[in-house]
């Protein structure tokens, strides 16, 4: 049985960045605005304890919400002291930072506090897109944070977006094509959300900015999610975190609570079409896992109806074999 993994996550919502990018209200999209103590850290870790009892040592803790290495140093280091009772009982720690505010003296004061992971918000690999965006960093910035990452010994992590400002699917696909040349051990995917209060939600307004409606983000996440996968690189989040502050404060862009479920549902439907394509239209059985019944159904049997405007009608059957989001073909059912 494989070990359940769970960050510990302590939120530093706004802290520590340089710039504020034209994206950005992340007051809104982690409902969170007070600054945690040590104590607090203390306090969730204790807690944690309690709750992931012996599985801790397989999960991390995790200062996410801000650029954490960018932060005021004598703060990032009562975080982190903080940590040092509870270390032995955890894989390590994980940091979310920006590619601009990482070094090698930054790097071994991490290693010191025994920080596991270091990820990297880069959000784009395109220089027009980033600078259109206000993100003050370029392309180089995380080439280069990303070999001494990885010249550290840490885990590196790598953070895209898609559809923002000025972007294209062209320039998103060629931004997840040069993350997998820095082989990043993890990737999260976040299409773009038009928050209120930001100059993304002003674009918006004006109609000088189109986010993504849901259709082209699946679309386009699905088949960054197939490239990852074909690279063996895990995308451990697609998407946002559901929070009533993000609803309330969404003006528009592909947010659905479960968007990778949607995902994999599509790269599903994608690998059925490709099966029978150039198949007589009738009546065929596909075997999935059981664990994607569900995906390849589609939600509300959107891709069972889809299949069958094409002429197929389909009979999923269950095959533990079948390896994760992977679409069998069987025989035709007998009339």
């Amino acid at each position: 049985m494989t070990a359940k993994h769970a960050n510990v996550a302590l939120f530093i919502p706004f802290n520590g960045c340089p710039h504020r990018c034209s994206f950005c209200d992340q007051r809104s999209i982690t409902g969170k605005q007070y600054q945690p103590t040590a104590d607090d850290v203390k306090r969730t870790l204790t807690t944690a304890l309690d709750s992931l009892k012996e599985n801790s040592i397989h999960s991390e803790i995790a200062f996410f919400g801000g650029s954490f290495t960018a932060i005021d140093r004598e703060y990032m280091l009562s975080l982190l002291k903080a940590t040092a009772p509870y270390i032995d009982r955890f894989r390590g720690i994980r940091i979310s930072t920006r590619p601009d505010c990482i070094d090698e003296e930054i790097l071994s004061l991490l290693k010191t506090f025994r920080v596991s992971s270091v990820e990297l918000g880069a959000q784009s690999m395109s220089d027009m897109v980033l600078t259109a965006n206000d993100r003050g960093h370029t392309a180089d910035d995380v080439r280069t944070a990303s070999r001494l990452i990885r010249d550290f010994g840490f885990e590196l992590g790598l953070q895209m977006m898609t559809g923002l400002y000025k972007s294209t699917p062209e320039s998103d696909t060629e931004t997840a094509r040069q993350f997998i040349a820095l082989r990043p051990d993890t990737v999260r995917i976040y299409p773009t959300i038009v928050m209120k209060h930001t100059r993304l939600g002003d674009l918006y307004e004006a109609g000088e900015y189109r986010p993504q409606t849901l259709e082209e983000a699946v679309a386009l996440v699905s088949r960054l999610l197939t490239m990852f996968d074909k690279e063996n690189i895990r995308v451990i989040r697609v998407g946002l975190h559901d929070s009533e502050s993000l609803k309330e404060n969404r003006l528009s862009g592909p947010y659905h609570p479960a968007f990778k479920e949607l995902c994999e549902s599509r790269i599903m439907l994608d690998r059925a079409m490709e099966l029978l394509s150039g198949k007589d239209r009738g009546a065929y059985t596909l075997a999935v896992n059981p664990r994607c019944r569900s995906k390849m159904t589609g939600n509300k049997k959107a891709n069972l109806s889809a299949l069958k405007e094409m002429g197929y009608d389909i009979t999923i059957v269950e095959d533990e074999s079948v390896h994760n989001l992977d679409v069998e073909i069987g025989q035709q059912p007998s009339p």
